[in-house]
């Protein structure tokens, strides 16, 4: 039974040097898009811990200085959370905490938040036959934890897991939502490859999150479905290079989307302390900025782009019931099915406009970076600090 499809973000990449006058700073199109400096006069995620269940985060960068926990691995506990061979799992703390090191590294958006990794990915495809099981661990060790956010930049095909194993990964959202916590995971970079639903994205309860561009289009290669909760920004965000390639990259993906949104959450949550991730999560619906035409949840963007700000800044409105996950509320669970998948293709040019925000809302539209580290085929890269360098990274499945 395949397990996973375990190929971390990169096939292929085209090369340009930045631009001399660029900071990294410069680079973050989505903080300005967002009103992050505005945002962060109110709050700036302190008091709130993400866990990021990924490949391990190095609390050594610049960036992350004393925001990283000590955290656990769960593929192979003895090399601990700290290292991290692929870079994904760095990247994504870094764009929810990263201190942006005098406007020449990643600034996050939830800059005091703190990280808890959990390692859910071995260093090595053999390693990598015990993903779901650390998986379903970590989301319920998380869920014990102090941390008020489930970050989860990654994802598992439907037609890839049995029906024990999507069991398995319900039961422990299951658990975290009761806990009190706010899951929220990539819906995958292969909207236009086959859509096919993810997990945890299609699992009840978490919020699954989709990836817009620069336009605030949804993007070609953001899965679409019923499991679409939020969108964020996707495309053009920059990141620091992994795999031993030094640097920083531009990158997209729905696992960049999704770390955004986490700090999104963050920010909020830093400012109603005494809030549950489901009035968290509710809030984050409310203020979204929605599509102008066609159903609502849209099949592309949900309940709508992120729009943080609004609930920062102003009103947030009524947060609901502390103990009701609206996602369960609203719908019966998701059962899309490899015969049926959440749709085909890339979206129309019609989709695109109803996925497109209301034109009151698109000074505050936000892009996801959405690197769904697992479930895509692949993410485009491009160098913008540093050397021209080509840069390619092989799809490997991890089977069992």
């Amino acid at each position: 039974m395949v397990a996973a499809l375990g190929s971390l973000l990169l096939i292929g990449g085209a090369i340009a040097p930045a631009a001399a006058a660029d900071t990294m700073r410069d680079r973050e199109w989505y903080l300005d898009r967002m009103q992050a400096a505005e945002m962060w006069k109110t709050s700036t995620g302190k008091g709130i811990t993400v866990a990021v269940l990924d490949t391990g985060v190095i609390p050594s960068v610049p960036e992350l200085t004393g925001r990283v926990l000590a955290g656990k691995n769960f593929v192979e506990p003895q090399r601990g959370a700290h290292k991290d061979s692929d870079g994904h799992g760095t990247a994504m703390a870094m764009l929810i905490a990263g201190n942006g090191v005098n406007g020449q590294g990643v600034k996050g958006l939830a800059p005091d938040a703190r990280i808890l990794p959990l390692t859910v990915f071995g260093s090595s495809k053999e390693s990598g036959t015990n993903s779901i099981p650390a998986l379903v661990a970590a989301i319920r060790y998380a869920a014990d934890s102090e941390a008020k956010i489930i970050n989860m930049s990654l994802g598992f095909e439907y037609f890839l897991l049995d029906e024990g194993e999507r069991a398995q990964i319900q039961q422990a959202v299951d658990y975290g939502v009761k806990r009190g916590k706010l899951l929220l995971a990539a819906t995958g970079n292969r909207g236009d490859k086959g859509n096919d639903a993810a997990y945890p994205a299609a699992s009840l309860g978490v919020a699954g999150i989709g990836a817009i561009d620069k336009t605030s289009s949804v993007t070609k290669f953001s899965v679409s479905g019923p499991q679409v909760a939020l969108a964020a920004p996707g495309e053009d965000i920059p990141i620091r290079c992994g795999g031993g390639t030094p640097g920083y990259c531009s990158s997209w993906g729905t696992s960049q989307a999704t770390a955004i949104t986490s700090a999104s959450a963050a920010l909020i949550w830093s400012k109603h302390p005494s809030w549950t991730g489901n009035q968290v999560l509710r809030v984050l619906m409310n203020t979204a900025g929605k599509p102008t035409e066609g159903a609502i949840p849209s099949r592309y963007i949900g309940y709508g782009t992120i729009r943080p700000r609004l609930a920062v800044l102003g009103d947030p409105g009524n947060p609901g019931p502390a103990d009701v996950n609206p996602l369960v509320a609203a719908r019966s669970p998701k059962s899309p099915s490899p015969s049926a998948p959440s749709g085909s293709g890339s979206p129309t040019a019609a989709s695109k406009q109803s996925a497109s925000p209301a034109a009151s809302a698109k000074a505050d539209d936000d892009k996801g970076i959405g690197a769904m580290i697992w479930v895509i085929a692949g993410v485009g890269v491009v160098v913008v600090v540093g050397a021209v360098l080509l840069l390619r990274r092989r799809a490997a499945g991890i089977r069992r």
